[in-house]
């Protein structure tokens, strides 16, 4: 019979969570940023296109290895992946383990729990589901093209007329 906490700990090495998902689509993200097709991203990795759509998936967990691999290919540091991670999506891939667990002394011996980490500055500073716009094809290539227009007044007039249309299916 098992505990509960070996229960969850033998569940966390084995499924991916949350926080896999998160990771994936940071990954996802970044290649499509790159304009990076999973077969590119799969061939400089030694993986088949299949295992890195998994991985964007968050089915399978990435290992560190593999994390430090990625953020090499991609050119970003591995803080990265984690970055605009919702609190309560990491603490529900995390086992709650008793204070007394492991140690004869417990935190408060030691000056209480650590202080929280200074957050890093967020890719987007925009509500989550705004912010997963980011990680679609069409608005990759809707920015691209965008800024290949060579005449700024001509972006800008585009842009007016974005923004009007985008006024005007909101007011249907």
């Amino acid at each position: 019979m098992t505990t509960s906490i070996e229960g969850a700990a033998a569940k966390s090495v084995s499924a991916a969570g949350p926080v896999d998902a998160h990771v994936g689509g940071r990954i996802r993200l970044r290649r499509t940023l790159l304009g990076m097709s999973q077969e590119k991203l799969a061939d400089a990795l030694g993986l088949t296109f299949q295992q890195v759509q998994k991985y964007e998936r968050g089915t399978n967990r990435v290992g560190a290895s593999r994390l430090y691999d990625l953020a090499r290919v991609l050119d970003v540091p591995i803080g990265f992946f984690f970055d605009d991670m919702r609190e309560d999506t990491s603490a529900a891939s995390a086992p709650v383990f008793p204070a007394s667990t492991g140690f004869a002394e417990t935190q408060s011996a030691f000056g209480g729990p650590p202080p929280k980490a200074v957050a890093s500055p967020k890719l987007f500073d925009l509500p989550p589901d705004e912010a997963s716009l980011f990680t679609k094809r069409e608005t990759v290539d809707l920015v691209r093209s965008y800024y290949r227009i060579p005449d700024s007044s001509m972006r800008k007039r585009m842009l007016d007329l974005i923004r009007s249309m985008s006024s005007t299916s909101e007011t249907l």
